[in-house]
């Protein structure tokens, strides 16, 4: 391989060998058909090659020239009707001259002129053209009701092309009506340029004058043509078959795209109002079977309404209503009140859905086929025809469901709501809004999201197999037509030629010579058929090739209609060929003219399927903006149609929906489409893109809150204590979970395609989710810091519930890492502690260690009943969020709440384990310095400060009196000598409550190591498989245990951290393994401990001589000098245990045990603990009162009440100093080892000391 060469060549075409390699990326389909950049070719030649075609009857190549002719006209007609429907009012924006007098109003007018001159050219152009058209139009129908011309046949396309004439008049009719800008704007430019007399000849003059009266005279174009055409005799027999061949066509639905339809009933409607008039009654022409009005009436019943441009509609039987002979009694259907069933879309869903169904499963099979095998050999006939026909049915469907929506959308428009109707509607709605926004019940949205959605879903599938489709289809049109031309017609050739009918001979040779493709290049001229013989007994063979290729469309018109013109029996008296043909020709012919009519759509295929499923009618809005006379700019989002069905479904959350939503917003696409290629008006494209920006911003918003609410849900759900919801379940109380929804497809979009852009949709949400993750945890924390410390447990449960529903998104999107996520919102990146230890340390600080009462039967902290000694403490009010922002949901909210309710009003051991999981071991580590430097405060300052003065306040020497005084001696004499501290006013308030403080920081951080300890230990448990730590098999008798432990061994191998990557990482790898490991297997066994260094750190802050007194006289140990810390105590605890009042708060209750905590805890730092139990005063109280079990009442204290005081301070005191001599190893002189006691001779009482001892026997 080394020495192997590759040329620049191979290398290069290596590379574009990558382009043919397919990428997919498993996104599910839920959008419409992506609109490519391509080229389209075009196969329509509007009749410009029919001088090729010169075999054909001279005839119909006429026609195809007059057709090209009108044709063009009919371009140019639309392109007036583009002008005038996306007309925008100018002369609003232009300043007009306030006066005569207003020294700028030449420049004004002269600048109005300049801007408006070339719209006003535009409508000259309008002018002229209408009256070009209206002449040109009856000059055609002037033509052919000639007394000789009238009885000749007139194709089936000469006479559309008339009717798609009458639909162009009503059109620009109606738009010039409906458009007072145009007028507005002609007036202004009008009245500027005859100030500056611009148009000062007299045909400028005259010409404005005509522009003028065209524009203002409404109706003028239906006027004039309707006077035009009465004055040409007979007009209104062609007219009638004008109107039969539209009543026909829509009957037998000979029309694809939804506008051709639509056209037809327009024609049938204004043609009728052409046709009557004085000397025409549409009345009796129905007498006389002209035309038949009970058919029209039912089209017109059926459709009431329909679409005239853009969102312009009209109703059909207006025209009706408003011609001269109007009898009410001739339309039944019309004249009933009943509803329309085009009003009424829900009639129509199922059976749209039972034939999407079965349609979906027809394309399926070919779909599977074209995916999953290859053929080698060519199609048959039979499956290329299935193919054509299953393409055609497709594209009807499409085509039939459009014109539901469109002509349910027009229906609405013309009838919109108002606040009687719809009490969801307001008062003031403008017209638009009770059009669209109010004119809609949620069933009506939903299926035509539906509709919609099935629409543009087959759009993609039909697109798909669009190669499959073109090749069959022209192969099949092929067949068809060579089969037909070069087999079928042989017979009716054979006996015309034989019958000697030479017009039917000439037109079926002409059918032959233009469209034949022969498979030598010329017909074969010994086919007896041309001879009008017989075929041989062995038969004459003809083969027939097989092409991919299609007719022409002037080739298809020109055989359609030489066809059709031996079919036809519209001839009017004339004997026609119809008869001259056997009927077995005659059904051939007449088939074939029938099948062959949707020939030019399918070759046309993808235009065609672009044409079935536009929808861009939804979108455009002129006609109304034109009725708010400029109050209106364009209309908001919550009026527009597609976003009103795409807010509907994600505000509905409708599951089955859900999928649905991305086929609303591509009506903006079609939309979009239509603006750049119909009307080719970039300002309409702008207001669309501006509307898609806002729109797409608006529904990735409201889909990621919508996402990240429902999987915030579903977690909350999920972490719900069972027992909880069961309880809440047994009294009627449902916590549900959250309905299944389907944004998995929605989160897999990749890349959405609008306005040609590809859209990472899956990108958009992950930013917007991974913001609302990063609020959520804010929210966490700053319900936590407007909270007291008990609340952590709260904070925990939020962060757990978070932390779930990260990993519940994580397996649909790339989100940032969640402990990342914790740290910014904790505000942890940088800094060495985050907002949540700054607030576990300021709750400490300000409330926890002032007001909280340690009470170790419980193991709780609470809140003690009195707080006047700290100030209040002043927190920030939680934010208002909505609910999935905190639990997922209210229900979840008022749950949790009440379950965290039970965890208020005292800390204890949940809440420690929580800060401990919550800080970790750097918060953990800050907190615990703080609290050092605030023993160091208190022990430094203000106890030291009250020591010194009690001390002072102190006997300088206070015996234990013996027990001959008896108890209540006792009592009495240490109430005496330490009347002063009895006294001292502020012993039991300010002194007890910085010696609360100081125990209560104590018992903090001694819980907390408890908490972390239990936390390491589960991680050590946790992580035993890890490290090769295996517990030891039970091993039955006879059973090896090294065996059993092998197994195992070998068993649990693969999860070895260290070993693994030592053999399959890098050194820097292996070397991070095994400090790890080593951490996870050291931290419990070397005996580490923190409170041990807390103790140690504080035995340092007691510094100061005043703790240990002056030295002894002794040189041993102060008995009776009260001048040791020890001593104090003691007088401070004779006060702790001094029974009170039924009415007044025991110290328990004032200061918990978190005052014993700091005093046993200085005495054993301070080396005093054996001094403090042999010497203290109650202690000695409780051994007197023992031994004579006297109850008496000394200076209004309860002597038996006291004892029983002093009896729990004792035990407390002693469990306080077991757990302090745990930690400390003491280096107190009276617990040093026996070797080391120094022997002193007993002390001699006074009263013995001047005596001498003898002996009993030396007494004798």
């Amino acid at each position: 391989m080394a020495g192997e060469r590759v040329t620049i060549t191979d290398a290069l075409s290596n590379v574009d060998v990558l382009d043919d390699l397919p990428l997919p990326d498993q996104q599910p389909v839920i959008e419409a058909q992506a609109c490519s950049v391509v080229y389209t070719a075009n196969f329509d030649t509007n009749f410009e090659d029919r001088m090729a075609y010169v075999t054909g009857v001279a005839k119909y190549m006429e026609e195809a020239a007059t057709h090209a002719e009108l044709n063009k006209l009919l371009e140019e007609g639309e392109q007036h009707a583009v002008m005038l429907y996306t007309w925008r009012c100018c002369s609003r924006a232009i300043p007009q001259p306030k006066s005569n007098e207003q020294p700028n109003r030449v420049e004004i007018y002269e600048k109005t002129v300049r801007v408006l001159s070339d719209e006003v050219k535009k409508l000259t152009k309008f002018m002229n053209f209408q009256r070009k058209a209206i002449d040109v139009f009856c000059t055609q129908v002037k033509r052919l009701c000639h007394q000789e011309k009238r009885k000749d046949f007139v194709s089936e396309a000469y006479l559309l092309t008339l009717g798609k004439f009458i639909n162009m008049f009503a059109v620009l009719d109606e738009l010039k009506n409906m458009k007072s800008s145009v007028k507005n704007d002609y007036s202004t430019y009008r009245r500027a340029a005859q100030f500056l007399k611009v148009m000062s000849d007299t045909q400028s003059l005259q010409e404005s004058q005509n522009l003028s009266m065209f524009l203002a005279t409404q109706n003028k174009i239906r006027d004039t043509l309707k006077e035009k055409l009465t004055a040409i005799p007979s007009y209104e027999d062609l007219l009638c078959d004008v109107v039969n061949i539209s009543v026909h066509m829509f009957e037998n639905r000979m029309y694809l795209a939804p506008k051709e339809k639509q056209m037809l009933v327009k024609v049938m409607g204004f043609g009728l109002f052409l046709i009557d008039s004085e000397i025409c009654n549409i009345n009796k022409l129905d007498q006389k079977k002209k035309i038949k009005l009970d058919k029209i009436d039912k089209i017109f019943k059926n459709l009431e309404v329909v679409p005239l441009f853009g969102d312009m509609q009209i109703a059909p039987f207006n025209y009706i209503k408003r011609s001269k002979n109007f009898d009410s009694k001739m339309w039944p259907m019309c004249s009933a009140s009943s509803i329309s069933p085009q009003a009424d879309l829900m009639c129509h869903l199922p059976r749209i859905r039972e034939e999407h169904i079965k349609y979906i499963s027809d394309l399926a099979r070919y779909s599977n086929e074209v995916i999953t095998t290859y053929k080698e050999t060519a199609r048959t006939d039979a499956e290329n025809k299935d193919i054509a026909d299953l393409a055609l049915h497709g594209l009807q469907l499409l085509s039939e469901w459009t014109s539901v929506v469109t002509e349910l959308y027009s229906w609405k428009l013309l009838h919109p709501t108002d606040h009687h109707s719809n009490n969801h509607c307001p008062v003031d709605a403008e017209e638009y809004e009770r059009a669209t926004r109010y004119n809609y019940t949620d069933e009506e949205k939903f299926a035509l999201i539906e509709v919609i959605a099935m629409i543009k879903g087959l759009q993609v599938l039909m697109a798909r197999m669009e190669t499959v489709f073109l090749d069959s289809i022209r192969r099949n049109i092929y067949q068809e037509l060579q089969d037909f031309v070069q087999l079928t017609l042989r017979d009716p050739l054979r006996k015309a030629i034989k019958n000697k009918k030479e017009l039917l001979r000439t037109i079926l040779v002409s059918v032959r010579e233009t469209s034949a493709d022969w498979s030598k290049g010329m017909e074969p001229p010994e086919d007896p058929a041309l001879k009008g013989k017989k075929d041989p007994d062995n038969g004459f063979e003809i083969k027939v090739q097989r092409r991919n290729v299609g007719p022409s469309s002037t080739q298809l018109y020109m055989v359609r209609t030489m066809l059709e013109s031996l079919i036809s029996d519209k001839s009017g008296g004339k004997k026609t060929l119809r008869k001259e043909l056997d009927g077995q020709h005659l059904c051939q012919i007449d088939e074939f003219h029938k099948t062959s009519f949707f020939w030019t759509y399918l070759i046309n295929f993808s235009e065609t399927l672009q044409y079935c499923c536009d929808l861009s009618q939804l979108w455009y809005r002129e006609f109304y903006l034109e009725m708010t006379m400029g109050r209106r700019i364009q209309f908001p989002i919550e009026m527009s149609m597609p976003w009103i069905l795409t807010d509907h479904i994600l505000r509905s959350k409708d599951a089955s929906m859900m999928e649905c939503v991305l086929y609303p917003l591509d009506l903006y696409n079609d939309s979009a489409y239509y603006a750049l290629t119909h009307f080719r008006k970039q300002f309409l494209y702008d207001e669309i893109e501006a509307e898609v920006n806002l729109c797409f911003d608006q529904f990735v918003f409201k889909l990621s809150e919508q996402v990240f609410a429902y999987y915030k849900h579903l977690a909350g759900s999920i972490l719900l204590d069972k027992r909880f919801r069961s309880e809440c379940s047994q009294h009627n109380m449902r916590i549900h979970y959250p309905p299944a929804n389907r944004y998995e497809t929605l989160l897999k979009q990749r890349h959405v395609q609008l306005l040609g852009r590809s859209i990472d949709l899956n990108k958009l949400i992950c930013q917007r989710i991974n913001a609302s993750m990063h609020k959520s945890l804010e929210v966490a924390i700053s319900r936590f810091e407007g909270a007291d410390i008990t609340s952590v447990v709260e904070l925990e449960g939020l962060i757990e519930v978070n932390k779930l529903t990260h990993k519940l998104l994580c397996q649909l999107l790339v989100l940032d890492d969640f402990d990342a996520q914790l740290r910014e919102a904790n505000h942890n990146v940088l800094a060495p502690y985050g907002r949540t230890t700054l607030h576990v340390f300021w709750e400490l600080n300000y409330d926890f260690l002032p007001n909280y009462c340690y009470n170790a039967a419980t193991g709780r902290f609470v809140k003690a009943v009195v707080t006047t000694f700290a100030q209040a403490v002043q927190r920030d009010k939680p934010p208002n969020v909505a609910p999935y922002m905190v639990w997922g949901s209210k229900a979840l909210n008022v749950a949790y709440s009440t379950i965290y309710s039970q965890y208020s009003g005292f800390l204890g051991p949940p809440h420690l384990r929580s800060i401990v999981r919550v800080l970790g071991y750097q918060g953990i580590a800050v907190v615990m310095q703080e609290l050092l430097e605030i023993i160091h405060s208190l022990i430094q300052g203000n106890i030291l400060q009250f020591t010194k003065t009690l001390l002072q306040a102190m006997p300088k020497q206070c015996k234990l009196p013996r027990y001959d005084y008896g108890s209540p001696g006792v009592l009495g004499y240490y109430h005496a000598q330490l009347n002063d501290i009895v006294q001292y006013p502020d012993a039991r308030a300010d002194l007890f409550h910085h010696f609360r403080e100081l125990g209560n920081a104590l018992l903090f951080c001694l819980l907390i190591e408890q908490s972390l300890t239990l936390e390491e230990v589960c991680d050590l448990l946790q992580a035993a498989p890890f490290q090769n730590i295996l517990p030891r098999p039970f091993c039955k008798e006879g059973e090896k245990p090294e065996t059993k432990q092998k197994r195992l061994e070998a068993k649990y191998a693969p999860l070895q951290i260290v070993s693994n990557i030592e053999r399959l990482g890098t050194a820097k790898q292996a070397m991070i393994a095994r400090e790890g490991d080593l951490l996870t297997r050291e931290r419990l066994c070397c005996g580490l401990s923190i409170f041990e260094v807390i103790l140690t750190r504080i035995q340092a802050f007691l510094e100061d001589p005043i703790w240990h007194g002056s030295p002894p006289a002794n040189g041993v140990m102060n008995v009776d000098e009260c001048t040791e810390f020890h001593r104090l105590w003691s007088a401070l605890q004779f006060v702790m245990c001094i029974p009170v009042g039924a009415n007044n708060f025991t110290v328990e209750q004032l200061f918990g045990e978190g005052l014993n905590w700091a005093g046993c805890c200085m005495i054993v730092l301070l080396g005093q603990q054996r001094r403090f139990e042999s010497l203290d005063f109650c202690y000695h109280i409780l051994r007197v009162q023992k031994v004579d079990g006297k109850d008496e009442q000394i200076k209004g204290i309860q002597l038996k009440r006291m004892c029983d005081r002093i009896r729990r301070f004792q035990v407390l005191n002693s469990q306080i100093f077991a757990v302090l001599n745990k930690y400390l190893k003491t280096s107190d002189p009276d617990n040093l080892p026996v070797e080391h006691v120094r022997c002193f001779q007993p002390p001699i009482h006074q009263s013995l000391a001047n005596q001498t001892y003898q002996r009993p026997d030396h007494l004798r």
